[in-house]
């Protein structure tokens, strides 16, 4: 990381982050060219290994899919409380922001119950709540998907001090 003085090492921090974005992008490799699609996820710290999973989803056809069968390494960024600014002079310009990048393998998931699980993580970093029910058809139209992270970083860019004094 470039700017040292904006590196996130807290874990706690780091998922406080992870908890507070609603979206992330999903970069994926196809045939050589770049892919990115944005994707709303959702987080499981509980892994039995002590890694963390990010969970997707989304439809059963599609662009998207058809990469992952073939490459299963991607990557993912997120970002939250993004705020631009202004400056005097062009490059005192800039944007406040909090944001989590990270690298995988990802996986489309067929067994019913890890769906389940994967879709309560999906409702709960979306809505704060874990309490909904899926039935058999509703798991069965839609796709999900499991990145395993091997790395992640974290870094934040506060507003400058003279916009948050009053």
């Amino acid at each position: 990381m470039t700017r040292r003085e904006r590196e996130i090492t807290d874990t706690n921090e780091i998922n406080r982050i992870l908890d507070t974005c609603k979206y992330l992008h999903l970069g994926l490799v196809d045939d050589g060219k770049p892919y990115v699609v944005p994707m709303n996820y959702g987080i499981d710290h509980d892994d039995a290994d002590g890694h963390l999973i990010v969970y997707l989803h989304g439809a059963n056809t599609g662009r998207k899919l058809d990469i992952i069968k073939k490459n299963s390494d991607c990557c993912f960024t997120m970002e939250c409380n993004i705020t631009p600014f202004e400056g005097k002079m062009a490059c005192q310009y800039g944007v406040a922001y909090e944001c989590v990048m990270g690298t995988g393998q990802i996986h489309l998931i067929d067994d019913p119950a890890e769906k389940d699980r994967a879709l309560q993580a999906i409702m709960k970093t979306q809505t704060g709540h874990d309490h909904f029910q899926f039935d058999e058809r509703m798991v069965s139209i839609v796709s999900v998907m499991r990145i395993d992270v091997d790395e992640l970083s974290a870094k934040h860019r506060p507003l400058p001090a003279a916009m948050t004094e009053s």
